[in-house]
């Protein structure tokens, strides 16, 4: 168990729902689904941060306002599952096209 995340449980679970959504013939949700399992089993923790949504700019000084909160892998991997959810929500699936390219973007860089 790392970062309250109990890395054995949740390698198999998404290993067996990745089989499932290869039989619905769902290759995004598969993907992310793959790419997640094998980062928890390679790294044994949960490392990539919420994808960052559009800067929000402030009225008043025209500037881009960035909020700064500190997220956890468990948070994270929550936000991930709940976007797997509803996956053939647009915005979700903007969502989880992000977090594989975080995927990619942190194997390459370790």
């Amino acid at each position: 168990m790392r970062n309250g995340i109990i890395t054995n449980t949740l390698i198999d679970d998404l290993k067996e729902l990745r089989n499932y959504v290869v039989e619905e013939g769902q290759p995004l949700l598969a993907k992310v689904i793959r790419l997640t399992f094998e980062h928890v089993e390679e790294y044994q923790s949960f490392n990539i941060a919420i994808p960052e949504d559009d800067p929000i700019e402030d009225d008043e000084e025209n500037q881009e306002v960035r909020v700064e909160d500190e997220v956890t892998g468990q948070e994270s991997l929550a936000y991930l599952l709940s976007l797997m959810e509803d996956h053939t929500n647009r915005v979700n699936e903007i969502e989880l096209r992000d977090y594989i390219q975080a995927f990619t973007e942190y194997a390459e860089e370790n």
